[in-house]
């Protein structure tokens, strides 16, 4: 199992949230970048980035970090957060991002993010961000009508390369991941699965990675240095 170890953007410095309450945030850098350049340096082969400001805005607002980020990494980024149009995918390709996390449009504008899965093949990764089972969206403030597994399984067919899941009751609460709802998703669709949100544990990680989970989502766990990305990479 890939370890993928996130960067979450607000108002230009790298933060974790609690169950993605703006208000919970806790700073851990003013350089994200320079986090980017020590995880690639760590051995990783992804790193995640997540613009909040742009998820709870709906459009992308970190340019500048960004940038700097996509600059200092020399593995492959993976970009989400306000990328709810079709434009705002094509920009974040454009500007070197290797993935494009699309959650938000996934529900609202499905043959809009179908097109944009056979324009990009292999780049466009569909976010699943459930509550309690149902997809969750507009920077997890609101709950759709459809549910994961639901979702899950229009984005394979559509061409998506993968499934970001998260368990918005869990993320950045390092309480444990849902194991047993990532592996039953995995399970009903034949594209991988990145598992996200309440990672606190090597075990965590070796229990997804036991599942057959793929890769893995590691933010406020690795912060807090719970424990290193050299041992999380060994773990799995």
């Amino acid at each position: 199992m890939k370890i993928i170890p996130a960067i979450d953007l607000l108002g230009g410095r790298a933060v974790r949230l609690v169950r993605g309450r703006r208000d919970s945030a806790t700073v851990f850098s003013d350089e994200p970048w320079e986090l980017a350049r020590s995880f690639a340096a760590a051995g990783v082969e992804r790193i995640h980035v997540v613009d909040l400001d742009g998820a709870f805005a709906g459009a992308p607002a970190n340019r500048d970090a960004l940038s700097k980020i996509l600059a200092a990494a020399t593995v492959p980024v993976q970009v989400g957060g306000g990328l709810r149009d079709p434009a705002a995918v094509d920009a974040a390709i454009a500007s070197g991002a290797a993935f494009a996390v699309v959650g938000t449009a996934a529900v609202k504008q499905p043959a809009a993010t179908k097109a944009l899965c056979r324009r990009h093949p292999g780049q466009i990764v569909i976010a699943v961000d459930a509550d309690d089972g149902r997809v969750a969206i507009e920077g997890w403030v609101e709950l759709s009508g459809i549910t994961a597994v639901e979702l899950g399984q229009r984005a394979s067919a559509w061409g998506a390369v993968a499934l970001l899941y998260t368990d918005i009751r869990r993320d950045g609460a390092v309480a444990g991941p849902n194991v047993a709802a990532t592996a039953a998703l995995a399970r009903q669709v034949d594209i991988p699965v990145i598992a996200s949100g309440g990672v606190s544990s090597l075990d965590d990680l070796r229990a997804l990675a036991g599942e057959g989970i793929e890769m893995t989502i590691v933010g406020r766990a690795l912060y807090e240095k719970r424990f290193t990305l050299e041992e999380a990479i060994a773990a799995c």
